[in-house]
């Protein structure tokens, strides 16, 4: 009775298929945008990655996750990230100051930090089984009310925190004063 229900992982549904395909691009364009050496070439495709993620909530059927992924991240921090590099006056092309030299401690970080985030995944869903086919688990009432009780605090940090990049990034592209003026 089990099995019917359960297909297993050697049938996969189409929406299963897309959510594969779509999470190998989502992969690729993040690592190329931390693998570039162009800032706004990594800015774009920030924004590929992130509009990936925002399509794989659309496959899991959380649309308003979905649109809050796109309104917060792709049309937010993104824009942000872009108005600051363009306030700072930071190169257009290739910028040799893009890489630190930290690449293989910076690798390590990144692997260990991948395989405790797989690990924490794994280990909290490995006796929960998602039906992708299935109606919506949650409705925008719900996952809005979730998300605005216990959330609040962490939206508010942020908010306050891209408010500091700004004007961090204001400060920054001021030119520095000349010589003083001398008597008029």
């Amino acid at each position: 009775m089990l099995a019917a229900q359960n297909p297993g992982f050697l049938s996969p549904s189409g929406v299963e298929i897309a959510f594969v395909l779509v999470g190998l691009v989502t992969l690729g364009a993040a690592l190329v945008s931390v693998t570039t050496r162009q800032l706004v070439h990594a800015a774009l495709w920030l924004v590929v990655a992130l509009g990936g993620i925002a399509v794989e909530y659309l496959l899991l059927t959380a649309e308003f996750i979905a649109w809050v992924q796109v309104l917060i991240y792709v049309g937010s921090v993104v824009v942000l990230l872009l108005f600051g590099l363009m306030l700072t006056k930071a190169p257009i092309g290739r910028s040799p100051d893009a890489d630190s030299g930290n690449r293989p401690v910076a690798l390590a970080v990144a692997l260990a930090a991948a395989a405790a985030l797989v690990w924490v995944v794994v280990d909290a869903f490995r006796t929960t089984w998602i039906e992708l086919d299935g109606p919506a688990q949650g409705s925008t009432a719900v996952s809005g009310e979730i998300l605005f009780r216990h959330w609040v605090l962490p939206f508010e940090a942020l908010s306050v925190l891209l408010l500091a990049a700004l004007v961090g990034a204001i400060v920054l592209s001021r030119k520095d004063p000349q010589t003083p003026e001398g008597p008029h």
